[in-house]
């Protein structure tokens, strides 16, 4: 049960979903630009960055509220919510691990608009992090570091990223360190920004390390932390995938409920035709289960059960894309040549969709994450 506070915090959200972000999402899509008037709308109600503490300039909210939030906005726009879900990945390794006094610099301007990224991804290291090839080397009070990262969500537009590269390569995961980059730093420079099939007013950006000297200072933890430090972020962030996932799935049944009461097929409804009605139930069906998995692995996270978290967030994770999937799949089929056109969001609706199986992870590797935990190694 949710308290007032929290239940008056979903109605603003629902509110902002419908009468705000709405009646952009066809535009985001068309165009391929990012939506700046929907996050200043997002810092502006208190909503960009929720899971900090009010000392940061949040509100504190827990795993189990923003998933709802996530999903509210991924109902009616999944770019848009991936402004949500893109500004809490790059800023929860700060949360979680960075210095007091690193927190106290950087949270802040994340509640404020400043835009955070994550950089993990690179050419050759997608699901396979290790095989990164980013380097950095203390000189002095700096680290000197050298790579390329792909597929950044808001890479080229970030203020604040939280970025991964070995320190000492010959240990592996032991050798992974994290920094805090910013935006103008000597040395970052940018590639070019992904043309995607969804999810389009998301930017997605090549990063790209030359000489890049970094204080010591922005060193996320020890060295060799950074990637027993990403594992829980890791989970967070499939946890809110999975939350976006049951978003755009939702939507897609609410634009298919509607149109089927009102489309006339051998003179009745397609809500009457069998065919359709058992189509519906099954994507009703199948979203409901999605929704109550991803409100578990969010349970599990708010609390601080993160070893068994992991398990359920990856289940979360390519269950509920994958259901998104086939239920925006078949809210095409079920509208015909209509769903097709994107006079109607559920095309579009299937599209971002898609992404959604692919990135945090794909679902092959989130099967093996869940595998693993289940077991045992």
């Amino acid at each position: 049960m949710e308290t007032e506070e929290q239940e008056m915090i979903l109605d603003m959200v629902r509110a902002i979903a419908r009468e705000k972000v709405r009646p952009r999402a066809a535009e985001i899509d068309e165009t391929g630009e990012f939506p700046w008037d929907t996050l200043n709308l997002f810092a502006e109600q208190g909503i960009l960055t929720p899971l900090l503490p009010e000392e940061y300039g949040g509100i504190g909210l827990e795993f189990s509220i923003f998933t709802r939030v996530i999903e509210e906005i991924a109902k009616v726009c999944a770019s848009s919510s991936l402004i949500l879900i893109a500004q809490a990945d790059g800023m929860l390794p700060i949360l979680h691990h960075g210095s007091s006094a690193q927190k106290a610099k950087y949270l802040p301007m994340l509640a404020e608009g400043k835009v955070s990224a994550i950089a993990i991804t690179e050419p050759g290291a997608g699901s396979d992090v290790l095989a990164m090839r980013s380097k950095a080397a203390r000189e002095g009070d700096n680290y000197r570091i050298n790579g390329r990262k792909c597929f950044i969500t808001n890479g080229a537009i970030a203020d604040v990223i939280s970025a991964y590269a070995y320190t000492d390569s010959s240990k592996g995961g032991r050798g992974i360190s994290a920094f805090i980059l910013e935006k103008g730093m000597p040395g970052l420079k940018y590639g070019k920004n992904e043309n995607k099939m969804g999810m389009r007013g998301s930017i997605n950006s090549e990063l790209i390390f030359e000489d890049m000297l970094v204080p010591a200072e922005n060193r996320l933890g020890n060295e060799g932390e950074g990637f027993a430090n990403l594992a829980k972020t890791m989970a967070c962030s499939r946890m809110f995938a999975a939350s976006q996932a049951v978003g755009v799935a939702q939507g897609a049944i609410d634009e298919v409920v509607a149109y089927t009461k009102t489309r006339v097929q051998f003179g009745k409804t397609l809500a009457h035709i069998q065919a359709i009605q058992f189509m519906v139930a099954d994507m009703v069906a199948q979203t409901e289960a999605a929704r109550e998995l991803t409100y578990k692995a969010a349970r599990l996270l708010d609390e601080g059960k993160v070893a068994e978290a992991a398990k359920f967030c990856a289940m979360a994770k390519f269950l509920a894309s994958d259901t998104a999937m086939k239920v925006t799949t078949d809210a095409v089929q079920c509208m015909g040549g209509y769903g097709y056109m994107k006079d109607y969001p559920v095309e579009r609706m299937m599209r971002d969709a898609k992404l959604i199986q692919i990135y945090t992870g794909t679902n092959q590797i989130m099967r093996m994450v869940a595998a693993r935990e289940i077991l045992g190694d």
